[in-house]
């Protein structure tokens, strides 16, 4: 028997990427279903002139797809892990995390530097994420960290139109928009830790529709999973979102999980970043234990300072 299933998703060049993608995976397993896509404008897409720090963060990419499925407009949505709260509405929850793509960051230079390293002194840098601008201010505080938002194609345009030496994105976005031949460099995650599941997409549809789950399951990646659920419960214990510069990066092999988290002041100055291993079915106790480590050993008070309010008591 046919049936139809209903994907919602942002309208964004790669969200509609991602979504295809989904759609054509269903297509190709399940012959008799059809698959639509539902175009939803987020907050996120409404707010380009601001930093995401300033407005809000993560939520602002999902709130109406979510309120959508709840209304029953659409049966999953395809969300980019990165962008994906901890917490979700009550009725819906993330039943897949699809296998990573290349979870490094990368830099689009300018015109005759050879690598991040080699930009001028005091050169500009666009990048929206304070996690990216605490890390490289980190390496070379002389820089000047410029705010760019829209999407792919349009940050990649600011290196001419607001004169910077360097654009730094996601591999993971650049590979799928077909972008992959315009990256100059690739940053080690030992250099600069990811986003918090940057790389993977996530499927989230309502937690009673059974048929719906049923159907979907087959692209939980397990090792993706173990390693995007142990940094999400990082990024929960801290509170954290576009807010702060928190970030946390997994890696499974066989079924070992090796956890790298850092927390870092705007600035880069005062950074805290910590390693640890444990089995993969411990991910989320290691994830919520790494955080408390963190916050152990003098998070806490970069966390309050960045917040601007005081959250987090040294002595817990």
């Amino acid at each position: 028997m046919s049936r139809t299933l209903r994907i919602g998703t942002r309208a964004s060049a790669l969200a509609l990427w991602q979504a295809n993608w989904v759609k054509q995976e269903l297509e190709k397993k399940y012959p008799d279903l059809t698959v639509t896509l539902t175009k939803i404008k987020t907050q996120g897409d409404k707010i380009l002139d601001v930093p995401l720090a300033m407005v809000g963060g993560k939520g602002l990419f999902v709130k109406e797809i979510q309120e959508a499925m709840l209304r029953n407009e659409i049966d999953i949505a395809v969300h980019s892990m990165k962008d994906v709260p901890t917490f979700f509405p009550e009725g819906t929850g993330l039943r897949c995390i699809t296998e990573r793509e290349d979870p490094r960051d990368i830099a689009v230079l300018k015109e005759g530097y050879g690598s991040f390293m080699d930009i001028r002194q005091g050169g500009r840098v666009g990048t929206s994420s304070l996690r990216r601008k605490a890390q490289l201010l980190n390496m070379r505080p002389d820089l000047e960290m410029v705010d760019i938002r829209g999407n792919v194609q349009t940050r990649l345009s600011k290196l001419e139109t607001e004169n910077l030496d360097a654009v730094i994105l996601a591999a993971a976005g650049m590979v799928r928009l077909g972008f992959g031949d315009q990256i100059s460099e690739y940053f080690d995650p030992k250099t600069c830790l990811p986003a918090i599941g940057q790389g993977a997409l996530g499927l989230e549809s309502r937690i009673d529709d059974d048929v719906t789950n049923e159907l979907i399951d087959f692209f939980n990646h397990p090792p993706t999973a173990y390693a995007v659920t142990a940094e999400r419960a990082v990024l929960s214990t801290l509170e954290g979102g576009c807010q702060v510069p928190i970030a946390a990066y997994g890696t499974v092999t066989g079924d070992q999980l090796e956890l790298t988290a850092l927390v870092s002041d705007v600035e880069g100055k005062q950074m805290i970043k910590k390693t640890v291993t444990c089995h993969v079915d411990q991910a989320e106790e290691t994830g919520i234990a790494l955080a408390k480590q963190l916050l152990e050993e003098g998070a806490g008070p970069i966390l309050n300072e960045v917040y601007g309010c005081k959250t987090f008591d040294e002595k817990e």
